[in-house]
């Protein structure tokens, strides 16, 4: 609770008046510095009372992309048995706040509200709870409630149309010599996921089903599907603000295309994250929550990516040092195609042996010249 500055002037009279009437003996200005005492008090019991209302909101869509349009829809419910005084409150929008102005409401009855929600930044933000703002008839004090749940939005990174550059690595028995470390067969296990209708009941996980308490099954991929790598620069050099911002757009971009083409997709950075599905939403949300590491000194390319191989790598990256040079050519054998996409104000970008560079000035750039490179 809070004093107003008309509560302030209220408090600061009332002891004027009790002083003045302790001194001079005058009854009256006790009276009226009770009156105004009486008024506080008065006023701190109203706004303290917290209103008997029912909060819950739907945010859409969700997840949403950066800087796409998405709407709340936020429903109050009169759950008292008072009629209830119409009040402001605000909703909180990660560090924003939008105000929303709430009619009176009879008993059991209940109202909608819809406004816009801010997507311009990447993440994951939590809308509410709603805040009451409640203020007394006189305007003496005021008080901020919470009330009802909070909801949590992702904003994920913005992707545009890319074409699929397809590679795969073969490690069939019958192809001859393998070139990673083991062989485990003709197929490879992608994931457990949940079971749905059609799928291969020998399939099952048992173990997996009786800790999640759901049908689960494994999922295979063949060893031979396309492999698709995204590398994305993440480190303190990088620069910071709406560049990195391109850059993962570009990193979702790929990301994306090439999972709902039923790649098998391996997101890395050069902080050390490093996921492996054909899902979209796990990694969109690794990307949603992605920033550029604290630490310096990171090497462009992590050690699992030094041991690893096959398919197509895409590097997203900025400006390169010769020690980037140097990791990305001893790393380039591994692989069957790699591209170097390089945010640069101008220029050509690095050169790297054997690999196809492109230099862009943000995402949209980066799909028109990647669309043209791999032909789709």
């Amino acid at each position: 609770m809070r004093l107003t500055r008309r509560g302030v002037a209220v408090l600061a009279a009332a002891i004027v008046l009790l002083v003045l009437g302790q001194i001079a003996g005058y009854p009256v200005l006790l009276a009226l510095a009770a009156a105004a005492l009486g008024a506080l008090v008065a006023a701190a019991i109203v706004i303290h009372r917290k209103p008997q209302v029912a909060v819950s909101r739907v945010v859409e869509p969700d997840p949403v992309q950066r800087g796409r349009a998405a709407q709340a829809t936020l429903h109050v419910r009169n759950a008292g048995s008072r009629y209830l005084a119409g009040f402001v409150a605000g909703d909180g929008i990660g560090s924003a706040t939008q105000r929303v102005r709430v009619k009176p409401l009879a008993p059991g009855t209940d109202a909608y509200y819809r406004y816009d929600v801010p997507t311009e930044r990447r993440g994951r933000h939590q809308v509410g709870p709603l805040t009451v703002e409640r203020s007394d008839a006189l305007g003496l004090a005021a008080n901020r409630l919470s009330a009802g749940e909070s909801t949590l939005l992702w904003v994920h990174p913005r992707t545009y149309p890319m074409g699929v550059s397809v590679a795969g690595h073969p490690r069939h028995h019958h192809e001859g010599r393998t070139t990673e470390k083991s062989l485990r067969g003709s197929f490879d296990l992608r994931e457990v996921r949940e079971y749905v209708v059609g799928d291969d009941v020998r399939h099952l996980h048992w173990k997996a089903a009786a800790r999640t308490g759901q049908l689960m099954v494994r999922d295979y991929a063949d060893p031979d599907q396309p492999r698709f790598t995204v590398l994305l620069d993440n480190r303190i050099e990088f620069p910071a603000g709406q560049p990195f911002e391109e850059a993962v757009d570009i990193a979702a971009s790929l990301i994306v295309s090439a999972a709902r083409s039923d790649h098998r997709c391996r997101l890395s950075t050069s902080s050390g994250v490093d996921s492996v599905t054909s899902a979209v939403r796990p990694l969109l949300d690794e990307l949603c929550l992605l920033d550029r590491a604290a630490e310096k000194g990171l090497s462009l390319v992590p050690e699992p990516m030094a041991r690893s191989a096959g398919g197509t790598l895409v590097v997203v990256m900025a400006g390169a040092s010769i020690a980037d040079l140097a990791a990305l050519v001893a790393v380039r054998p591994h692989y069957t195609e790699m591209y170097v996409i390089a945010l640069v104000e101008h220029g050509e970008g690095p050169r790297v042996p054997g690999a196809k560079v492109l230099p862009v000035a943000d995402a949209a750039d980066a799909a028109r010249r990647w669309n043209e490179v791999v032909g789709r």
